[in-house]
């Protein structure tokens, strides 16, 4: 028997403004790291994809995850997004991204350009891919 992630009820109008949230952290890591500030920016990239993926688990399941694991989110999008072009290599950039949570923001390990960089192109790629499930479900563009 599989465990079930713990979530809670999101009206799926909300979806809208975590979807907000995540483009302005993403815009904010992009900043940070022109500056050079590689654990800001790695730690912003992050936030922005677990961000992007509440509101696409909102919008499509009417939901988001409570859980203290955010491997757990993963899951619950997997749940919610079953049915979307893509999941499983949008499931996978967000593993990758949620893999490097616990280095960045709590290991006190500096994160290099690289590292900084290798973030960006995980998190860039879940957020187009949320933007284009978000649009085909709210019919709007992205913020």
């Amino acid at each position: 028997m599989t465990k079930k992630t713990p979530r809670t009820r999101v009206d799926r109008r909300e979806a809208v403004g975590y979807q907000s949230v995540g483009a302005e952290f993403m815009r904010s890591a992009q900043l940070a790291a022109g500056h050079g500030y590689w654990n800001a920016s790695g730690l912003l990239y992050v936030h922005a994809s677990i961000a992007y993926a509440d509101a696409v688990c909102i919008a499509l399941g009417g939901m988001k995850s409570t859980s203290d694991n955010h491997v757990d989110a993963v899951a619950l999008l997997g749940e919610a997004a079953a049915q979307t072009k893509d999941r499983d290599l949008a499931l996978s950039h967000l593993r990758r991204i949620i893999e490097e949570k616990n280095r960045v923001s709590y290991t006190g390990q500096s994160f290099r350009e690289r590292d900084a960089g290798s973030l960006a192109t995980h998190a860039s790629r879940f957020a187009g891919w949320a933007e284009r499930v978000l649009k085909g479900v709210t019919g709007g563009g992205g913020a």
